[in-house]
């Protein structure tokens, strides 16, 4: 399945070729996708649900970061305080420490 998701009017679809011109005037931002439930990832709430059915665990030493530890690895996830200040480095920070659970996708917005 290749395309860009475009949401508009509150619906999410997915468009084919990204280089035609009905992408002309669309805000593009990128997404965090868990991949085997295809779910955007929209709050940190839902990014803690699944990472810790991953074995994540929250750490509570920094105020102004959120932060989860893997024990059985020395990674660690460090993410802004603020949902909205999550960027795409962030969030491949989250892919590269989890193989083949997480995505970065365009998403095109009207």
């Amino acid at each position: 399945m290749s395309g860009v998701w475009v949401f508009n009017n509150g619906v999410l679809r997915l468009v084919g070729n990204p280089g035609s011109d009905s992408f002309q005037g669309l805000a593009r931002r990128k997404v965090l996708v868990h991949v085997p439930s295809n779910e955007i990832v929209t709050s940190y709430n839902v990014l803690e649900r699944i990472l810790s059915s991953f074995g994540w665990e929250r750490y509570y030493d920094d105020p102004d970061l959120l932060q989860f530890h893997k024990r059985s690895t020395v990674h660690l996830i460090s993410l802004p305080k603020h949902f909205n200040k999550l960027k795409s480095m962030h969030m491949y920070d989250i892919v590269v420490k989890n193989r083949n659970m997480f995505e970065v996708r365009d998403m095109y917005i009207d």
